[in-house]
């Protein structure tokens, strides 16, 4: 029989370069104990009394993901921290009974890893050590961290301790979050991360210390979906920069993506929900609309020149569209549809149901710094820009409201993003950029506007702005038409009737925002993102790169209004009319019939 001191060693259950766990028997409390300690013995007396000084000011940062710590103590030279048995088993063990959880339950497990990590971390205290043997899975599957501060700086035995500080807390905690991202991809991919068990020896081997590089292979136990494979890739990503770099921002990420596959009531889409009712979508960026209707000339305007106004504010336009949206689902009144041609709204909800819409905006620019309203306006800017190309390009018989309105819709989860998230729009910036290149890499590719949303959300913009179209009861057709072409899928010709024209300006409106990120890009690649989008869309809308270029410049050339002109396709084939088209021009007829009238929608 093995002793240490007073307790029994029954078994070792983790071991490392910097700290090992025993599960001991402790006579004298008649029961189980985990014992944590530095896998090498201090070196002076002194550097034992800085162990035990630390690990004891650790054991008392309390948090229901940090295990409590029934003794810190000392046998002969080794320091050692005790924990109760009872707390439950090792990640370890648990892979020994379970060798391949679902992703949905390891998710579970990281998060709550890193949230009693984050809690030490902002209490100043970084772990040092993160390894499988230090995550507890109790018999309720609440997860716990053991052996904070067990891994301790080792100095020269003639240190001054009173004047060499340990390593710098910011870098102790960067490997912390680096490791934890290495125990996610060894528990998707099944198998230790480099055929080596012990994490911190990972981070050596790993770039820009060493040669190797960890990336989430398609080879795992499960099938991991793509959010989920965006994130763990991050924190085990070869540019420092890209990884993250506090413990939050990876368990948001991760539990974004975890709430919204499990379907829970708190993820990233009902946080946006929560602040679009209580400080409304996007600010208003203009007081005209309720300087005007002060007057009583307003009362005499037709709805075209009312729904100018309106659509210059990219806030109010949208806040008429939920509206009368809403107010004819709420009324049980049958519609074909999306309302979505604004002189209709208009003259549905009158011109003080127009005034009411703009006085309940919060002004310009809402609860934003100077920066991040900079950031949104730059952003608005360039998504007007892509309305206007889409309208340019429309082909005859297509409403240009309907077409501007579509195309803000396929921006709505980034427009909404800076303004609630402005910290997380940023941080999705900069992981789109792309990293620097190495003599491996020469050319290295950045990372995906999805991926990097996945990264940091844990879901993509998209699913943001079509859960909150589906918030604002707008129909099937029009969450349909928010979805942008994928820069992946093949393009195909639609089938005839309504589904050709739902699809004809999705892909419209697709290609307009396409172009502006190809403008978007530096002028060395400008002109080449300009063709291969045109490229792409060329057949399917009978476009041509000149229909572009005047798109593009429409001074360049006499004005070109496609939805008034004889446009012929380069098939040769003249778009046909259909019910989608004839619904739109009857909607707008009716609003020009209504004028101006202030009608109340139905109750």
């Amino acid at each position: 029989m093995r002793r240490f001191g007073r307790f029994e060693l029954r078994q070792l259950l983790g071991k490392s370069s910097r700290s090992m766990m025993w599960l001991v028997f402790d006579a004298k409390l008649d029961q189980e104990l985990m014992l944590c300690m530095p896998r090498v013995v201090p070196n002076s007396a002194a550097a034992t009394e800085h162990w035990i000084k630390t690990a004891s000011a650790g054991a008392r940062v309390v948090h229901p993901n940090l295990a409590h710590v029934i003794e810190v103590g000392q046998v002969e030279k080794w320091p050692y921290m005790a924990y109760d048995r009872a707390l439950g088993e090792t990640l370890d063990e648990r892979l020994t009974r379970q060798p391949t959880p679902l992703p949905l339950e390891i998710a579970e497990w990281v998060c709550q890893y890193l949230e009693g990590l984050a809690f030490a971390h902002e209490a100043g205290h970084a772990h040092r050590d993160v390894q499988c043997s230090t995550l507890i899975i109790g018999p309720n599957n609440q997860v716990r961290v053991l052996g904070l501060e067990a891994a301790q700086e080792v100095f020269p035995a003639n240190a001054d301790y009173n004047s060499v500080t340990r390593r710098a807390m910011r870098d102790s905690a960067a490997e912390d979050i680096l490791c934890v991202g290495l125990m996610l991809h060894r528990l998707l991919t099944g198998r230790p991360v480099l055929e080596q068990p012990d994490l911190h020896l990972v981070v050596q081997q790993m770039q820009p210390t060493g040669h190797e590089l960890v990336r989430m292979g398609w080879e795992t136990p499960h099938p991991i979906p793509e959010p989920l494979r965006a994130i763990c890739n991050r924190a085990t990503d070869r540019q420092e920069r890209q990884r993250y770099h506090i413990a939050r921002s990876f368990l948001r990420a991760l539990d974004g993506w975890r709430t919204s596959a499990g379907h829970d009531e708190q993820g990233p889409i009902a946080l946006l929900i929560d602040k679009l009712q209580r400080i409304g979508h996007l600010p208003s960026t203009s007081t005209a609309l309720q300087r005007a209707g002060q007057s009583a000339a307003m009362d005499r305007q037709h709805t075209s020149a009312v729904a100018t106004l309106v659509m210059q504010d990219m806030a109010l336009a949208l806040e008429l569209l939920r509206r009368v949206n809403n107010a004819l689902k709420q009324s049980g009144a049958p519609v074909d549809g999306t309302v979505l041609n604004m002189q209709r709204a208009i003259a549905m909800l009158g011109l003080e149901g127009v005034q009411q819409a703009a006085r309940a905006l919060k002004p310009w620019p809402g609860p934003l710094n100077e920066t991040q309203a900079v950031m949104l306006q730059s952003l608005m800017k360039r998504v007007h820009r892509a309305g206007q190309i889409a309208q340019a390009l429309r082909p005859a018989g297509y409403d240009a409201e309907v077409v501007y309105l579509i195309t803000v819709m396929q921006n709505l989860g980034r427009l909404l993003l800076q303004y609630h998230f402005p910290d997380d729009a940023q941080q999705i910036r900069q992981l789109m950029q792309p990293p620097e290149p190495t003599a491996d890499q020469p050319h290295p590719a950045s990372m995906s506007e999805q991926a990097a949303a996945f990264a940091v959300m844990g879901c993509d913009l998209e699913s943001l702005g079509v859960a909150v179209a589906k918030h604002w009861s707008l129909g099937e057709e029009l969450l349909h038409m928010m979805r942008r072409q994928s820069p992946t899928a093949a393009l195909r010709a639609s089938a005839h009737g309504k589904e050709s024209d739902n699809e004809v300006l999705r892909l419209t409106c697709s290609l307009a925002n396409e172009l502006v990120d190809a403008l978007m890009q530096p002028e060395a690649k400008r002109v080449v993102g300009v063709e291969v989008a045109t490229k792409r869309y060329a057949r399917t809308l009978g476009l041509g790169l000149k229909d572009i270029q005047l798109a593009l410049n429409p001074e360049a050339a006499a004005p070109v209004d496609r939805g008034r002109s004889g446009f012929i396709p380069l098939d040769g084939n003249a778009p046909k009319p259909s019910g989608l088209r004839a619904r739109f021009a009857a909607e707008a007829a009716k609003a020009a019939a209504d004028g101006g009238h202030k009608g109340e929608p139905p109750h």
